[in-house]
């Protein structure tokens, strides 16, 4: 599975810059503007790589910062308009791998992203990924699922929400880290549009469509089958 990076940027406009160019380099991208939300998602382990802006509206970045180098290992990327020596230094102190001073390019976050990784993680997954004894394998290059054998034919949504459950198989994502992933939105309106491609989702898995995709109640979903080794 492609790495997912988490955007943490309190201006929209710059969010969805990088997601896109991000996305074009080949990252999955889920992106929040609020720190709260960015503790959460680093907590249910979200990501692989961070990229933190440090002036956010409710939580101070180096505060989500301090959490990543805590409770977790997760690679971060500090993305800031403050930009004097003391500044990155601090940074750097507490734990962050690399620092972007705004205004930036966004093909050098791009760069410095996959540098980064390049750094902390070994070789890359292979493109596919058997679960459950062979029952269900998944081509990421090719974005081809087959379940029992037989290959399925899954809409770019339906491909997304079982690429994303797949990723961490057992780990509950909510409808908001669902819709974030797979479809880029933000907004709560949009979250339950999930609970409609899952039903189709596992409507084309068939009889074990809920076994395979699991529902948490009140958290969200799950894939319910272990990754081969």
């Amino acid at each position: 599975m492609s790495a997912t990076v988490l955007v943490v940027e309190d201006e929209k406009e710059i969010r969805e810059l990088l997601r896109r160019y991000l996305e074009r380099a080949g990252f999955a991208v889920v992106t929040t503007g609020s720190g709260a939300q960015a503790l959460t998602m680093l907590t249910a382990h979200a990501a692989e790589i961070v990229v933190l802006d440090l002036g956010l509206p409710d939580i101070d970045g180096l505060e989500v910062l301090r959490a990543a180098r805590t409770d977790s290992r997760v690679p971060v990327v500090v993305l800031t308009a403050r930009g004097s020596v003391d500044d990155r230094i601090h940074g750097l102190e507490l734990g962050a791998d690399d620092y972007v001073t705004k205004p930036f390019s966004p093909t050098e976050v791009v760069l410095r992203v996959q540098a980064v990784l390049n750094r902390t993680t070994g070789s890359p997954a292979p493109a596919t990924t058997s679960y459950g004894d062979g029952l269900l394998c998944l081509d990421e290059s090719r974005h081809e699922v087959r379940w029992h054998g037989d290959s399925l034919e899954l809409t770019p949504t339906e491909w997304g929400v079982l690429a994303t459950l797949a990723a961490v198989p057992g780990r509950v994502y909510s409808r908001y880290e669902l819709i974030n992933r797979v479809r880029g939105y933000e907004f709560e309106g949009y979250e339950r549009t999930i609970d409609s491609h899952v039903k189709n989702l596992r409507h084309k898995l068939g009889s074990a469509g809920a076994d395979v995709v699991q529902t948490v109640l009140g958290v969200g979903y799950r894939l319910g089958l272990r990754r081969d080794h």
